[in-house]
């Protein structure tokens, strides 16, 4: 059975998986079932970020906070239940439970897997011994014939003065409250502010996002992004976009202030809040792994180069999830994982190619996959041709019936292929309708198979032979 903290040296190993995030629990339980001596280390909570401070617990608060969102509109639906009162510490607690439940499901997973030896302690790599890498955790020395890194990123701070000082909430950290912010100032409009800042706001936070970018969610259509933020204004939540910020004061937790100019006139602006949230962006977790004593390349900002096959510049180790800078979601992650199994044990599966989908968990969500409207029209340029068609979701009868109207869908479609190459979601559901596109794509099958199927209804993916009978050429 598997030793969950040894206390000697492990002489020798076939795999050493660095970091417990969505890849490496699934790596080292795949090697260790197949036969291999394998050694997963963790120094921080087992699950990495989605688990512990990403998708399981923002998911698991997003439902409370809706749920909260649709009692105060029980009377759009003849629904009488008088003033709504969230208890926020209670809904924190939910959260914490699950969180707390699927880390106890991994741990009984990895420590009982025979074969694997689970170390908790931060690891790095020391050079070689022979033909065996050397990664040392604490007093523990392991020697690995093969080696995988999936450490992935943390949350940064951007250079501005006095943000360091006034000791801003962090993704994690912020999941830690008990205490419901009076007024959180949320710095970053991409995909974790946006989030968190609805979340909070219909748990009852007030909420301004400061957002450097010209819009929300920037990766976006202009149509999408300013449909939020129209959303958002409809929620009571103020969104301040084309921000540059010249000056942070005071400490977060208690008051602070944010300084700075807007627009192309550089019209000044002054936010002023209780609690104040970091979400610019994150940066990876490689500068003390010693990939420098093996000879493993990073790039500027410290992220691993892959192939194909999600191999590192030195033969023998893999670098998989946010890390490698193709993808950074979890699912992306788990599917590097597969792909590093497969080949293992004779497959030839590769990340080249691979098609980016994801979804933006506001509500309504986001979903999307491959090109953007805006992608697309940067392509024609280059000779290829592309067929459009949108539907607004207040012309969806599924949408209509459940007062969730918000919202459209795009498809973009290989004028020359028949083939879909893109497609948005933004409304009730998109986070799952999507992949019936993603499937296509995947399939490299034709739109005329998804125009001509027989769809259920009621449902919003019954309107797919409806909008695919409006393609038109892209403009």
């Amino acid at each position: 059975m598997t030793t969950k903290e040894p206390t000697t040296t492990v002489a020798r190993v076939n795999a050493a998986v660095i970091g417990s995030g969505q890849a490496g629990p699934g790596l080292a339980t795949a090697f260790a079932s197949g036969g291999d001596r394998v050694v997963l280390f963790e120094g921080a909570m087992l699950g990495g970020t989605c688990v512990n401070a990403g998708c399981t617990p923002t998911k698991t608060l997003r439902k409370s906070a809706r749920i909260a969102h649709l009692a105060r509109r029980a009377s759009e639906f003849g629904v009488q239940v008088g003033a709504v009162h969230v208890d926020f510490a209670a809904a924190m607690e939910r959260m914490a439970s699950v969180v707390n439940s699927s880390r106890d499901g991994l741990t009984r997973w990895v420590t009982n897997t025979p074969n694997l030896t689970l170390v908790r302690e931060f690891a790095r790599l020391d050079g070689r011994d022979s033909d065996a890498f050397i990664v040392r955790a604490g007093s523990r020395t392991v020697l690995a014939d093969r080696v995988y890194l999936n450490v992935g990123t943390r949350a940064s701070l951007p250079p501005v003065p006095g943000l360091a000082a006034a000791n801003p909430l962090l993704n994690d950290s912020l999941l830690a409250l008990r205490e419901l912010p009076a007024h959180l100032v949320i710095l970053g409009g991409s995909y974790i502010g946006v989030e968190l800042g609805q979340i909070f706001r219909r748990l009852g936070s007030r909420i301004t996002i400061v957002e450097r970018a010209p819009t929300l969610v920037a990766r976006e259509d202009e149509e999408v992004s300013s449909r939020l933020e129209a959303l958002f204004h409809s929620e009571g939540i103020d969104v301040v976009v084309g921000a540059s910020i010249t000056a942070v004061e005071g400490l977060s937790g208690s008051a602070i202030t944010i300084r700075g100019t807007t627009g192309e006139d550089g019209t000044a602006f002054e936010v002023q809040g209780t609690h104040l949230l970091v979400a610019t962006g994150r940066i990876p977790n490689t500068s003390a792994l010693g990939l420098e004593s093996v000879g493993v390349t990073m790039d500027a900002q410290g992220y691993i180069p892959v192939n194909g096959a999600l191999g590192t510049n030195i033969p023998g180790i893999w670098a998989l999830g946010d890390v490698n800078r193709r993808g950074a979601f979890t699912h992306t992650s788990w599917q590097d994982h597969e792909i590093v199994v497969a080949n293992h044990r004779g497959g030839t599966r590769t990340a080249d190619g691979r098609v980016s989908t994801y979804a933006v968990f506001t509500d309504p969500p986001i979903g999307r996959v491959g090109l953007s409207l805006r992608d697309a029209r940067a392509l024609t340029g280059s000779g290829r041709r592309f067929l459009v068609a949108t539907h607004e979701m207040r012309h969806v009868s599924r949408a209509k019936e459940e007062g969730e109207t918000t919202g459209l869908i795009t498809v973009v479609v290989d004028q020359d292929t028949s083939c879909f190459v893109g497609a948005t979601v933004f409304g009730i559901g998109g986070d799952e309708i999507i992949q019936v596109i993603c499937t296509m794509i995947a399939a490299h099958t034709p739109y005329t198979v998804l125009q001509d199927f027989l769809p259920v209804h009621p449902t919003v993916t019954e309107f797919f032979p409806t909008i695919l009978g409006k393609l038109r050429p892209l403009a």
